[in-house]
């Protein structure tokens, strides 16, 4: 029966069990050729109703291809069963965008993801074929990102870490630098240091693994504020977002092979924190200056103050 039916035994032992299965057989019963049987399965349980979307999402950029989104804080990118709340993918379904299938139903146009805390740039697919054309992208770093946060402390110096990241032995939650691991580089610069102690730094990825920032930043002794998952030693009684934005991404479009840039505006916190005028930020964040701070730091060796690998 269960191959008739391709199921697994378990599966149709359980019909049986619980009468399902119309006709004089037993579990373990082996049916002889050419003997009928009626199996009535249970209904499907009704699929849970989705998450209320009651909020919005500002687009930073959209076109037929594809819509850049500026993520904000306490939104997970696509459903999990872990989710209970409204996601990324149930306001593009609310809203009624066309969107790529290529990933499946519950990642409908997601091409990448930030973390739930991350606020930021964020790419998705309206076709498969822009789904594909990005993919591709990301792949060979023709699409990537730059990203802002306010660590702890200064870094010391602009560097690369190129150190590989896997699942932290001690803390399964976590990512950390294991030897054998999956290669991850990140550069780091400076852009300026607060009055109490903290720095607005930049990072520029070269791979795209899991917490990769967090996780070279603990590696150099610096935390991003807010990040207690990673060891951001902030007031214990005290909730903080977590300071860290995908500032400014960068892609082909598919459709003409066009440049595209958008650039997310800092969130209301960020420019709480820093405090700096308008005209102070601009000067930081000039796409010049930034981009040439990189230039410079490119052939700079890892750093050699390692910790020891986890």
């Amino acid at each position: 029966m269960a191959d008739a039916l391709k199921i697994g035994r378990a599966e149709a032992q359980s019909l049986i069990k619980n009468g399902f299965v119309e006709g004089a057989i037993k579990p373990s019963q082996t049916l002889k050729a050419g003997a009928v049987i009626s199996v009535n399965p249970p209904p499907k349980p009704p699929k849970a109703p989705s998450p209320a979307v009651d909020f919005d999402i500002a687009i930073l950029y959209e076109d037929d291809d594809l819509m850049i989104i500026n993520k904000p804080a306490g939104l997970v990118t696509h459903p999990a069963p872990s989710c209970k709340e409204a996601t990324l993918v149930d306001w593009l379904k609310a809203r009624g965008y066309e969107l790529s299938n290529i990933a499946g139903e519950e990642r409908l146009g997601i091409v990448h993801r930030l973390d739930k805390e991350t606020t930021g740039a964020l790419a998705v697919a309206k076709s498969n074929a822009a789904h594909a054309a990005l993919s591709r992208q990301l792949e060979s770093r023709e699409m990537g990102r730059y990203y802002l946060a306010i660590v702890d402390r200064a870094i010391k110096r602009d560097q690369i870490v190129d150190r590989p990241i896997a699942r932290s032995p001690r803390d399964r939650k976590k990512m950390a630098i294991v030897r054998g691991g999956r290669a991850a580089k990140t550069a780091f610069v400076q852009l300026a240091q607060l009055d109490n102690g903290e720095a607005l730094i930049a990072a520029k990825l070269f791979t795209g693994r899991t917490h990769q920032i967090r996780a070279h930043l603990q590696s150099i002794g610096a935390h991003v504020v807010g990040d207690k998952l990673y060891g951001y030693k902030g007031a214990k009684d005290k909730i903080e977002p977590v300071f860290l934005h995908a500032y400014r991404l960068y892609l082909s479009r598919p459709s003409t092979g066009g440049a595209l840039v958008a650039e997310a505006p800092l969130p209301e916190p960020f420019l709480e924190r820093l405090n700096f005028n308008a005209e102070r930020i601009d000067e930081l964040l000039d796409e010049n200056r930034l981009l040439a701070r990189f230039g410079a730091v490119v052939g700079v060796r890892p750093a050699a103050d390692n910790p020891d690998y986890a």
